[in-house]
């Protein structure tokens, strides 16, 4: 049996900037860390050496990669060439369709555990690069690359979106008093409302090639040096500010980002002493983050009620395979 164990990813400026219809005219950039929910991905040998069987939301049972129904199974394991006599399932921390990067944690982690069972040692660079080939040139999602980077490397970093395409991590080394306070002071609440990001994110593809959404875009990028400088000098106080003026911005990049029921939500959780926030993920609902000091979390929580509060931790690992019984699969 072999186990992998993915962080998922909570994204805090320059979101959106990792498209390619963004990153080819101007750098992109985001600042993003990955929290101590993960995505298992777990395979061992099947008892039939000629069949595929695969449990996530459905079961399939199957005799070759081509019928295999699920789209990200199915191009993982042609690129690693694994062809059967084998079992996967997956696990996660965390529902679909909630902003914090699921699809991909899933893909980085099913690739991770396809290379263990070839006995291929893979790097977190690698991991990611053929995690974003599958989801967006095999599979055409309409989504941008930094999911699976941060999934991959996990840690709090600095990701750079290159106009040739490449992705460059740069890991954020900071103060550990000011990581710890940082921590302290992020509150998240679960909206309870789950949406498919591709259908958000199609728009603000297309929205991308126009002239406003691009400096939109650009000013979001423009963020993300500001809230490094925040996190290396101590400033926390500007954080909120920072994620604040993000969150305005990215409203404004297409429709269906917010609607009535969150920016109540977040409007309420301004009013209740938070100094800012934002909507995880693509839009539409899943978790709001806001950033609060300490003295004033429990009128946060109070203001909010009865959304239910999600309590994380940072974590710094990435993808990591945490369990391996050779079984000459």
């Amino acid at each position: 049996m072999i186990i992998t164990r993915t962080p998922f990813r909570v994204s805090f400026v320059g979101g959106g900037s990792d498209m390619e219809t963004f990153y080819a005219r101007s750098q992109g950039a985001v600042l993003s860390t990955t929290i101590d929910k993960y995505m298992y991905i777990s395979s061992h040998r099947f008892f039939y050496p000629d069949q595929i069987r695969v449990k996530y939301s459905v079961t399939e049972t199957v005799n070759s990669i081509d019928e295999l129904k699920h789209p990200l199974l199915r191009e993982a394991m042609r690129k690693v060439d694994v062809r059967g006599g084998v079992e996967f399932s997956s696990i996660a921390d965390i529902p679909a369709g909630t902003g914090m990067g699921s699809s991909s944690a899933f893909t980085v982690g099913l690739l991770h555990c396809l290379y263990a069972i070839k006995r291929n040692y893979v790097t977190h660079d690698q991991l990611a690069r053929e995690a974003a080939e599958i989801e967006i040139d095999i599979l055409g999602e309409p989504i941008g690359k930094q999911d699976q980077y941060a999934t991959a490397f996990g840690g709090m970093n600095v990701i750079y979106f290159n106009p040739d395409g490449s992705v460059k991590v740069e890991p954020l080394y900071i103060n550990i008093d000011v990581y710890n306070q940082l921590q302290e002071n992020l509150v998240m609440f679960y909206m309870g409302s789950q949406r498919k990001a591709s259908d958000i994110l199609s728009e603000q593809k297309s929205n991308a090639t126009r002239e406003d959404k691009f400096l939109i875009l650009k000013s979001m990028v423009s963020l993300v040096p500001d809230l490094r400088n925040c996190l290396y000098s101590g400033s926390l106080s500007d954080f909120g500010r920072i994620l604040n003026e993000n969150w305005k911005l990215k409203q404004q990049l297409a429709s269906s980002i917010t609607n009535r029921e969150v920016d109540e939500i977040y409007n309420a959780g301004i009013s209740a002493g938070a100094k800012g926030g934002k909507l995880l993920g693509a839009g539409g609902g899943g978790f709001m983050l806001f950033y609060c000091e300490k003295p004033l979390q429990n009128r946060l929580i109070e203001k909010l009620k009865p959304l239910r509060t999600f309590d994380f931790n940072f974590e710094r690992e990435g993808s990591k395979l945490i369990y391996f019984a050779d079984e000459g699969i």
